[in-house]
């Protein structure tokens, strides 16, 4: 911490600063009431309100203009202006001598004369100190550093400017006239207070203040105004800050120092002085003063005061020249320099400021001199700087305050009511509000509502515009009232204050310290012109202390605080007085010391009395007290008074209505006092009168002849007393009970009397002394001992004590000590309680109590029961007992040991948790032999099972896999631990699961059966949740591996890309066959439901059948429900084919019939499928091209890619040898089984000329709409026309069993080529069949149809005859059976398709087997040939093509067994089977047949 510099300010200690709550703010004067114990002791406070609070500022700010006090701060300070009054008198000295005072310098400093002169003459004088040579001494307290001769300088500069002024004070003439100045030496201006004194303060309240703190006194102020009117101004100041009255910036102006005359304008001036007096006729009458004579007039001076006249060498010493400037003689020296001093006082500015401009100016003031913005100026800074320029003579700062500015005029910053300022609905509590300033001076508590004069500055609220460095100076408040200071807005204000107790020693002090100022000013503190540094008052033993208010805050005085202070910046606050009735007697204080003082009143004390006498019926019983006690005091001292006078022999009297004439006319002339009880007057001054304690000094008349004015007689105020004491009596006889009870004199008083009598304090509103404090807290102790006596005899304070572990209770409960101390507390109480009786006989049962515990503590194994039944007995009694402690201790230890003896005794019920909750319980509880015995097996217990849960755990989640025997080892150690272990327990089931599962492997593995895949897999997945190291898991694991490569192999090869059919589905016959239709579905629904009823097994779906292979036993079972299965495909299929064939025949409105995905009618290109015969637009199904000479299956009926047989017969033999069986390997084994049987129907029926009688039973069927787009057929019947573009086969005369045949074919999700050559026989055998001629009209179409194909059979069309729909599609030729088409036309015989040199190969090797038309007689002999396919159809058509193989064997097959048509055996070549594959066939059909046997023997 820096320390301070000499002379530096250092701030003293802070003030308190209250914060009240809102609930204690609604009250004003009960929170400063609260607050004024402390705030007294420091004579100022600091009140910050809430938050919430935040008044409305409604001052008037257009109108209010004023004109502010102009202020120079070093003139403030006492001393300081003791010292500038010195330098004033010696200025005026000099120059009254035709001098000019400069200052002289002394070590680069203005020397302090003042100091200077005042150490000299403590030291006795200046002959004194040259004699005892203490110059040296006295330049070291002034300061100067010692061994610099400066004493001889001090010396010298006495002798020369102070030495004659002592001389001329004590009467001495001068012993040099003229004063020599050293070159370097400051002109000193004088600062000229009588002239600035002669403006005073305006007055801007019309009922004002009587006490006028700037008023002085008017006949000093006129002579010297008189005296100085006609006189040239001799004083000048020195340097100045000037304050401008344009609000620019402050600058410090040059300092003016007095320009001395020329010698030549000196000469000059001085001859034409004298050559004027010569020429003047009336010089030869002026005579010299000394010698008497008139003669040589040159050397003849005259002073410029009176007049007369001196000879320059008649003086003593005598002048050798004409003095420079005025000249007085010591005459009038004299008289001028004995005037007594102007009192100081404030003078008015000579402009009048708006607020803005007065701010403008203000801020602009600040920011100049401190070079910087104003809000950035720390307050510490101002505050020093502040109290350095009030105390320095060197520098000059004049600033300007507005102060005491009458709310009244310009309105208020509080909002009141009748104003102006229009209050916003959420503002109007302010208006009522205590602390609005124009609301508390008024209100009940306040004493000055019963002053009817509306006095500014008390009643009625001051402002005070502040700017940086207006001051106030101390001062204590009118009257010694409190008073209440509020600051709107703007920058901080500073106060220093000191406490009532210190009045008189601040007062002493700086009489002490500036004796000067006091003697022409006696009440100069009470003049608000006076200043002195704090540090100076607190070094000559005063406290001080300081604050700085913010905007917001209030700031509190209390009666007869000294406070000042000075703000740091532009500010708005405002102020007023307020007096509460403890103030009252220092009120009548206050009168006497303004008597002492001759101070005028502000109001008149004893009509104050008077008044609130008069209403003694309504009066507060607290403010009656206090005003009985004040009246008391005026009546004694007003009927002593009166005595007094009358003993003088004043006889004389008249009734005066003092109250109804103006404070102006009842002022004592003497000691200016307000008069209103009584006065005296006499008839020789008319107009004056004089108080009763100044009898003697109103006239020097005979007493006879004064008069004895008089408000009320002595025995009209002695029943203003009686009133009022009667109000007050109420309060003293309370006062007498209450001190009688609380002295415990008499009986003692219920506790409803003490309440009575609280009750009656606060409804009389008595005040709150010590008496209503000391009772409040008697009736709380003995309310507080009611319900404490009463809670424990009702023993609602005690907590049931039911669960050992619950400690709960009441920590304010009384121990027996306690107890026992408390009734002896009941029976000293002041007052009686009626619980006392009962409280004895709770002390017995206590007693009783300690007893019976005490015994059944003695036994070591006590049961809960006896320990609780002892606590129940405890509840009734309401004490702190220090048994129950032990009790509840031994009782918690019982029940825990029940506990743990219990769980003992169900091992299978102790787990873990509950050993650790009763070892958790165990060691909240007190130490005891059998607990810790307890504590010890349990806690064993429990570290062996942990031990072994851990344990087990760890076997169970170890990596690898502990074997079964590991397991088993460690169960057989766990057995003998008596308690429930889960883990223990998991690991006994882990290890009984393990022996299951391998049981169950075992017998899998010793079975003759093959193993299903759904078992493997169960076993797989159920092994792989155990954790136990089983040694078949990886050989299942492996199966199960192989079976799923298999099935993915299978998928490959049978399933389509992103097909939705599984391969179960693809690979079994299948279950809902021919549900295109709702109607075939409802059908089929029924056959199903009677089929499963007579076969027990509902096979509905794919889900059904995958259930019922997965149950089957072995493969025989699963091919029985697999022929099942095709058994309703077949029909179902073919009941589907028979409808969708149903939808071609022209039996109704084809409009009606709907067909393919589309849902639409028959129209344009349609494809239909060869399986589910159903119809297909052919723009529906551009991503399924038909394939020339193959059979056209829809998306419904091809579900797979139908691989070859050489592709599947790998995967059976893959599953063969993986010898596992899965629902898709019995359908893949019964698909292989349907193919070799189909393909052997198909050899069957080749050998036995099956396929030769294909049109032995056609039927005679019309189609809607032909097989070609054009030509005459392709008009539509019945408004539709459709085409086939694929040619299919007709089922128009076609054997159920080949019907039969091909249908199976074509489910067989293989691809054969049997399956080719069936469909493509079938299609050229019934194509090529002549339909049946009717006798009936022929039909065109079918003419049509002869005429196209007849060239073909012949030979004779070329191959570029063929058009390019010949080339995309074939036609199907329309065969109808002669019994079915009487009017079918009998097509023209085709030749067949051959060369000649083929023709006689074949006529030489053989003849064909099929018979031809007449049309050709020499092919006769070829209709018996054989065809050279084993699979041949022997067709028995008239007309049968043929075709002969390019390869190596050159055999003939007829083209329907081969699937060749027409037009392929025309320009293709043709190789058979047996020369592509020689070996393929014999092979294949081996294989199939050696699989299936050896599937079948498994």
């Amino acid at each position: 911490m820096t320390q301070p510099r000499p002379n530096e300010f250092i701030a003293p200690p802070e003030c308190p600063v209250f914060e009240p709550s809102w609930e204690e703010f609604q009250e004003p004067f009960a929170y400063i009431n609260k607050i004024r114990p402390i705030a007294e002791q420091t004579g100022i406070c600091k009140v910050r309100p809430p938050k919430e609070w935040q008044p409305p500022f409604a001052c008037d700010v257009d109108r209010l203009h004023f004109t502010p006090r102009i202020q120079r701060l070093n003139e403030l300070e006492a001393q300081t202006r003791v010292k500038l009054n010195f330098l004033d008198q010696m200025a005026k000295f000099w120059e009254l001598q035709g001098c000019t005072l400069k200052i002289p310098h002394v070590e680069r400093k203005i020397l302090d004369l003042y100091q200077l002169n005042k150490l000299v003459n403590d030291e006795g004088g200046f002959e004194a100190v040259c004699r005892e040579r203490h110059w040296s001494k006295i330049a070291l307290k002034m300061g100067f550093a010692p061994g610099k001769a400066i004493g001889s300088h001090l010396r010298s500069h006495y002798e020369r400017i102070l030495y004659p002024y002592n001389l001329f004070q004590k009467g001495a003439n001068l012993l040099k006239p003229t004063l020599t100045n050293d070159t370097k030496d400051t002109d000193y201006i004088p600062h000229d207070l009588p002239q600035r004194q002669s403006v005073q303060p305006v007055e801007t309240c019309s009922i004002a203040r009587r006490a006028k703190r700037t008023r002085a006194e008017k006949g000093a102020l006129k002579s010297e105004v008189e005296d100085c009117g006609n006189k040239p101004n001799l004083r000048r100041r020195m340097g100045s800050y000037v304050v401008k009255p344009e609000p620019q910036p402050v600058k410090v102006m040059p300092i003016q120092v007095k320009q001395e005359p020329t010698p030549q304008d000196d000469q000059i001036s001085d001859k034409e002085n004298v050559l004027n007096k010569r020429k003047d006729p009336t010089v030869e009458q002026y005579m010299c003063r000394v010698c008497g004579s008139g003669s040589e007039e040159d050397r003849l001076l005259l002073c410029d005061g009176c007049d007369d006249s001196y000879h320059t060498f008649c003086l003593i010493p005598p002048l050798h020249d004409v003095p420079k400037g005025d000249w007085r003689c010591p005459k009038c020296l004299a008289q001028e320099c004995g005037k007594p001093q102007v009192a100081f006082g404030f003078e008015q500015a000579s402009r009048e400021y708006s607020l803005r401009d007065f701010g403008d100016m203000a801020d602009s003031f600040k920011s100049d001199y401190f070079n910087m913005p104003v809000h950035m100026v720390p307050t510490e800074l101002v505050e020093k700087e502040f109290w350095r320029l009030v105390s320095t003579i060197e520098e000059d700062v004049t600033v300007e305050y507005g102060a005491d500015i009458a709310s009244k005029e310009f309105g208020s910053g509080f909002p009141i009511r009748g104003g102006r300022f229009e209050v916003s609905p959420e503002d109007e509590d302010y208006l009522s509000c205590g602390w609005n300033l124009n609301n508390m001076p008024v209100m009940d508590p306040s004493v000055l509502t019963h002053v009817t004069a509306d006095i500014c500055g008390m009643k009625l609220p001051w402002l005070y515009v502040g700017m940086c460095f207006s001051s106030f100076c101390w001062h204590i408040e009118d009257h010694w009232s409190y008073s209440i200071n509020y600051l709107h807005w703007g920058e901080p204000k500073t106060w220093y204050g000191a406490p009532g107790f210190a009045a008189e020693k601040l007062e002493g002090v700086m009489n002490k310290l500036a004796p000067e100022l006091f003697e022409s000013q006696p009440d100069l503190l009470h003049q608000l012109v006076t200043i002195m540094n704090p540090n100076t008052l607190m070094n000559h033993g005063v406290p001080i202390y300081r604050t700085n208010q913010c905007a917001g805050e209030f700031v509190i005085t209390f009666p007869r605080a000294y406070h000042s202070g000075f703000n740091q910046g532009f500010n708005f606050a405002e102020a007023v007085n307020f007096c509460t009735m403890d103030w009252m007697p220092l009120g009548r204080m206050c009168v006497d010391h303004y008597r002492q003082l001759n101070r005028y009143c502000v109001f008149s004390h004893d009509e104050m009395v008077c008044k609130m006498a008069s209403k003694a019926e309504t009066m507060d019983v607290a403010l009656a007290s206090a005003v009985q006690k004040d009246l008391i005091s005026m009546i004694l001292e007003e009927a002593e008074l009166r005595d007094q006078v009358r003993k003088m022999g004043i006889l004389q009297s008249q009734l005066v209505e003092y109250d109804l004439l103006p404070d102006e006319e009842r002022q004592c002339s003497k000691c200016r006092t307000t008069c209103y009880l009584s006065a005296l007057t006499c008839p020789c001054r008319p107009g004056q009168l004089v108080c009763l304690h100044h009898a003697q000094d109103l006239c020097s008349c005979p007493h006879s002849n004064l008069t004895l004015n008089y408000r009320f007689t002595v025995s009209e105020l002695y029943p203003m007393k009686e009133a009022v004491t009667l109000r007050a009596e109420s309060y003293t006889n309370w006062v007498s009970r209450v001190t009688t009870i609380l002295e415990g004199k008499n009986k003692k008083s219920n506790l409803e009397e003490l309440r009575s009598l609280v009750e009656k304090a606060e409804g009389k509103r008595f005040p709150p002394s010590d008496l209503l404090l000391r009772l409040r807290a008697l009736t709380l102790d003995a309310e507080k001992c009611a319900v404490v006596a009463q809670q424990l005899l009702n023993g609602k304070r005690q907590t049931r004590y039911r669960s050992g572990g619950s400690k709960s209770q009441n920590q304010n409960l009384l121990n027996v000590e306690e107890l026992r101390t408390f009734v002896r507390q009941l029976q000293n109480l002041p007052c009686s309680i009626r619980q006392a009786p009962l409280l004895k006989d709770l002390l017995t049962r206590v007693d009783d109590f300690q007893q019976r515990s005490e015994r059944l503590l003695c036994d070591e194994a006590p049961s809960p029961a006896d320990l609780q039944c002892l606590l129940d007995a405890s509840l009734g009694l309401d004490v702190d007992l220090p048994q129950l402690t032990v009790l509840r201790e031994r009782l918690e230890q019982a029940r825990w040991l029940e506990g743990v003896q219990g769980a003992s005794g169900r091992p299978l019920s102790l787990c873990l948790d509950t050993m650790r909750r009763l070892i958790d319980q165990g060691v909240g509880l007190a130490p005891h032999a059998s607990v810790e015995k307890a504590m010890a097996r349990l806690q064993e217990l429990l570290t062996v099972s942990e031990h072994w849960e851990e344990r087990a755990l760890s076997l169970m989640e170890s990596r690898p896999h502990q074997c079964v025997e590991t397991l088993e080892a460690a169960l057989q150690e766990v057995e003998s631990i008596p308690a429930y272990l889960p883990n223990c327990l998991l690991l006994k089931e882990t290890v009984d699961q393990a022996k299951d599962w391998l049981q169950e492997a075992d017998t899998l593995q010793l079975a003759t059966r093959i193993p299903v895949l759904d078992t493997l897999t169960d076993m797989v997945s159920r092994a792989k949740i155990i954790p136990v190291c089983l040694d078949p898991l990886p050989r299942l694991e492996a199966l199960v591996s192989d079976v799923q490569a298999w099935k993915e192999s299978a998928i490959k090869t049978f399933l389509i890309k992103n097909s939705p059919y599984s391969l179960l589905e693809v690979l079994c016959p299948l279950c809902d066959a021919g549900t295109g239709s709702p109607k075939s579905k409802v059908k089929r629904s029924k056959d199903v439901s009677g089929c499963s009823r007579r076969n027990g097994a509902r096979l509905d779906c794919l889900s059904d059948v995958e259930r019922a292979l997965s149950e089957s036993k072995d493969s025989s079972s699963a091919m029985v429900t697999l022929a099942e299965v095709r058994h309703k495909e077949l029909e179902s299929l073919m009941t589907l084919r028979a409808n969708n064939e149903s939808k071609l025949l022209p039996t109704g409105d084809a409009g009606a019939i709907r067909v393919c995905v589309c849902n639409k009618a028959l129209s344009g290109a349609m494809l239909q499928c060869e399986l589910c015969r159903d119809s297909f637009h052919r723009g529906c199904l551009t991503h399924q091209e038909p394939l020339p000479n193959q059979a056209w299956l829809c998306p419904g009926c091809r579900r797979s890619e139908k691989p070859p047989l050489d592709r599947v017969l790998p995967l059976l033999a893959s599953l063969q040898r993986i010898r596992v069986r899965l629902p898709e390997g019995d359908a893949l084994r019964f698909l292989i089984e349907r193919t070799v049987r189909w393909q052997h129907r198909v050899q069957q029926a080749s050998s036995e000329g099956v396929l030769g009688e294909v049109g032995g039973t056609m039927t005679s069927h019309h189609r809607w709409g032909s097989s070609s787009p054009s030509g005459p057929g392709n008009s539509p019947t019945h408004g539709v026309s459709f085409y086939m573009e694929h040619q299919s086969i007709p089922l128009q005369g076609l054997s159920p069993d080949l019907e039969e045949l091909m249908v199976e074919g074509l489910l067989l999700q293989v691809t054969l080529p049997e399956t080719q050559r069936l469909h493509r026989s079938l299609i050229s055998r019934l194509a090529s069949r002549p339909p049946t001629q009717h006798t009936d009209s022929p039909s065109p179409q079918h003419s049509t149809e002869q005429d196209q194909h007849q060239p073909n059979s012949n030979g004779g069309s070329p191959a570029h005859n063929q058009d390019d729909v010949n080339s995309k599609r074939t036609k199907r030729h329309v065969e109808e059976s002669s019994e079915r088409k009487d009017k079918a036309k009998k097509p023209r015989k085709k030749k067949p398709k051959m060369n000649k040199e083929r023709s006689q190969e074949v006529k030489g090797r053989s003849s064909p087997s099929s018979t031809h038309s007449d049309l050709f007689p020499s092919d006769s002999d070829e209709d018996f040939t054989l065809c050279a396919a084993p699979w041949c159809r022997e067709p028995e058509e008239k007309q049968v093509n043929w075709v002969q193989c390019d390869g190596n064997c050159q055999q003939w097959f007829h083209q329907i067994c081969v699937g060749v048509s027409a037009a392929q055996a025309e320009n293709e070549d043709y190789i058979c089977i047996s020369c592509t594959q020689p070996h393929h066939c014999r092979e294949l059909f081996h294989r199939c047949f050696f699989l299936v046997a050896g599937f079948s023997a498994e």
